[in-house]
């Protein structure tokens, strides 16, 4: 069985305001320093902004184990935030932020980074949902990088969950995408000759001193450089676990056929650089409510572009046992819309109130 593993990030927001609230030291001890934690201090992490969190399940081989870790550290931060006076948000942006930028967390590096990108740094309140996914050797997860970058896309679109910023709609249904893509070596993962080149083209990146560690190597897919996995970071981070399982779920099917694939020298489909970019931004921008590009970069309707995902990776689904519950997640997704859809009815029913509602109880539903 393949393995897979979810990090998580969410935002520490005040329960009446929505601001961000900068208390991620003191939820960290509530949750896991204390005499009886309610979370390993290794699966609870600070992030660049004071007021976030990220939150990182155990190497799982089952998607109910997947679940399972998600909904207990969910609720253990949860607690946590609660204890302190705040809440945790399931966002992948801020709705709202302060006049006042929020303190950096004060690492060396994160200091580092926003004497360097200053603005940027303010605006990084978003969060992410991170998925890696076990892989043989490096060779073959630059080929496995190769393959999955045409669906990156649709995994956006499908996760999209940040359509609010500074009590606005924005029109996006990632902001966060918009707002990441930004950084020097963001967006679209590039199509490597294999993990030569790979290694030849990060390398020249450091050499260049435009970024200061591989860290900041922020494709939407890349090689971990902590663990044997190919790391997936193109999706905002879910309202609800479940949706968290989906995507989790579809993500190692992609990988298990990549790799399928390749030992049958099966041919990958490459897009050029400026069609993968054209089709992220349109992801970002729509979700699910307008088309999405198939394989071969022509417009199809959503809800016929995860039909096409789902065949694609159908075989891989039914090997691990996943076929039935992703399934049965992806068809819940096409009939009650994505998390962006959901804030936004929120928001055009209740306001920013409303919106706080959502995204912090949705957080720890079952």
């Amino acid at each position: 069985m393949i393995t897979v593993g979810v990090e998580e990030e969410y935002l520490l927001v005040d329960p009446v305001t929505l601001l961000p609230a900068p208390l991620v030291d003191d939820v960290r001890a509530t949750a896991g320093l204390g005499a009886a934690p309610i979370a390993d201090a290794q699966e609870v992490q600070d992030e660049l902004l004071q007021a976030q969190i990220e939150v990182a399940t155990p190497v799982c081989e089952a998607l109910e184990e997947v679940g399972g870790h998600l909904l207990r550290l969910r609720h253990a931060v949860a607690s946590a935030a609660q204890a302190n006076g705040c809440r945790i948000a399931a966002s992948g942006a801020a709705p709202l932020r302060d006049a006042e930028p929020v303190p950096v967390t004060g690492r060396p590096r994160y200091l580092r980074m926003h004497g360097e990108a200053r603005q940027l740094v303010d605006e990084q309140l978003i969060c992410g949902m991170h998925v890696h996914v076990g892989i043989p050797d490096r060779e073959t997860g630059v080929a496995v990088l190769n393959r999955l970058r045409i669906w990156l896309p649709t995994l956006l679109a499908m996760s999209a969950n940040s359509p609010l910023w500074d009590g606005r709609a924005t029109g996006f249904a990632s902001w966060r995408t918009i707002i990441f893509g930004r950084w020097p070596v963001s967006g679209p993962v590039p199509r490597f000759a294999g993990f030569a080149d790979y290694e030849a083209r990060a390398e020249a990146l450091l050499a260049s001193g435009v970024i200061a560690d591989r860290g900041q190597l922020y494709w939407q897919a890349r090689l971990s450089e902590n663990y044997p996995t190919v790391e997936v970071r193109c999706c905002d981070v879910q309202l609800d676990a479940d949706e968290a399982v989906m995507l989790a779920g579809i993500v190692r099917a992609l990988v298990a056929t990549a790799i399928a694939e390749e030992k049958a020298g099966v041919a990958p489909v490459h897009w050029q650089p400026e069609l993968l970019q054209a089709a992220t931004w349109h992801a970002a921008r729509h979700g699910l409510s307008s088309t999405l590009l198939d394989p071969d970069g022509r417009p199809r309707s959503s809800g016929d572009a995860l039909c096409m995902l789902l065949r694609h990776i159908g075989p891989a689904l039914e090997e691990s046992g996943d076929l039935r519950e992703v399934n049965s997640l992806v068809h819940r997704l096409l009939r009650r819309g994505t998390p962006a859809d959901r804030q936004r009815r929120a928001f055009a029913d209740g306001g920013l109130p409303a919106v706080t509602e959502l995204i912090t109880a949705e957080a720890t539903a079952p």
